[in-house]
């Protein structure tokens, strides 16, 4: 690790980061922050989702350590996915993430549109 004022991304937080930013972890970890769900309150919740790509997203959250699966007792036997005190760490900063996209989503715009018109010049590949 680097010094307090350098940031350093390497492999294995590259890594996580894209395990738990992505778009589908983030909309389950919203719903399990609000309660438990089962697997299928969570497609309900969750419309877009494909089963496949939800079941995916489940067990990358759970060998993170950020939900964690309960098997209940029911007849049928059900499942329940709930976030663990390593998930509920993660609300602060997504909240500043989201904050700081929402304070600056206006320049971004403005840069997307600069950048789609070419209105900032050559885009050609060479330095």
């Amino acid at each position: 690790m680097g010094t307090a004022d350098e940031l350093r991304i390497d492999t294995p937080h590259r890594e996580l980061l894209d395990q738990i930013l992505d778009k589908w972890s983030l909309s389950v970890l919203n719903e399990l922050c609000e309660r438990p769900c089962r697997f299928n309150e969570l497609r309900r919740a969750i419309p877009q989702v494909t089963q496949k790509s939800l079941t995916a997203t489940l067990r990358r959250l759970e060998r993170n350590g950020v939900i964690e699966r309960e098997v209940v007792s029911t007849r049928p036997v059900a499942v329940r996915y709930r976030i663990t005190g390593l998930g509920k760490t993660l609300r602060h900063p997504i909240d500043v993430l989201l904050a700081w996209a929402s304070q600056n989503m206006p320049a971004i715009e403005h840069a997307r549109e600069t950048f789609d018109t070419g209105e900032d010049g050559d885009r050609s590949l060479e330095p």
